[in-house]
């Protein structure tokens, strides 16, 4: 029978993150099968019995959803600077515990997946799985071919750090600005950001318009939706 940790089973049956599992298990407050356990690896299986504050834990159902992030929140559940956070788009939502599927850093909006599936999650961000995302990008300068020639070229950051990307294409320019489209295969932390600044090149805004074949389309801003079963299949759920 599959095991996992402690705090990772609190996180997979969508009680909390495993961080803030991990704190409630050291705090005395989790009991494994009726015995308080304050190791977060302490080995569980589907079978155990979990508890927080006496209150059964039990597997909730899987759920998927899609967000358009707002300009201005951080992708965390609390902010040590008290900043807003993705979560208030969800509130009263009576939803159980889900977690962000990657990031989009504070300045940048758009495309947001959410869930408890945590093998889910897991297969969406490794890298090997190759899922693609696009994004819209507003820069400080009319964008040419050489630009785009350079970003499909990729550039070496001085810490020897390599970004790329998997395309790029003009989408419009005005008289002293324009929007790129560009795809990554990859995602490193403030990738794109990096990149344009390495090639002298500011951001003034940044959307994530698709991961894979899903798009943003027309969901409103601070919006979320629950991803059909098919896109869920789609995304490499069960079932794909």
């Amino acid at each position: 029978m599959k095991r996992s940790g402690l705090a990772r089973a609190l996180s997979k049956r969508g009680y909390c993150s495993r961080s803030v599992a991990a704190a409630l298990i050291a705090a005395g407050r989790v009991t494994l099968d009726g015995r308080v356990e304050r190791n977060p690896e302490a080995p569980t299986t589907a079978d155990s019995r979990i508890a927080v504050d006496g209150a059964a834990v039990g597997a909730a159902a899987p759920v998927y959803l899609m967000l358009n992030k707002p300009r201005g929140r951080v992708t965390t559940a609390a902010d040590e600077h008290s900043r807003d956070t993705v979560y208030g788009c969800l509130e009263g939502a009576n939803l159980p515990w889900v977690g962000p599927v990657g990031r989009l850093d504070k300045a940048s909006e758009g495309l947001l997946l959410m869930t408890n599936d945590t093998e889910w999650a897991a297969r969406l961000t490794e890298p090997v799985h190759g899922v693609t995302k696009t994004y819209h990008v507003q820069i400080d300068r009319v964008p040419d071919a050489a630009l785009i020639d350079a970003l499909r070229a990729g550039v070496s950051l001085d810490d020897g750090t390599r970004l790329a990307v998997a395309g790029a294409q003009i989408l419009r320019a005005g008289e002293r600005r324009g929007w790129l489209e560009i795809v990554l295969d990859e995602g490193r932390n403030r990738h794109l950001r990096r990149l344009l600044a390495a090639l002298g090149v500011d951001v003034l805004r940044l959307v994530r318009v698709a991961i894979g074949d899903l798009r943003l389309a027309d969901l409103p801003k601070g919006a979320w939706r629950l991803l059909t079963a098919d896109e869920v299949r789609m995304l490499g759920g069960p079932g794909a």
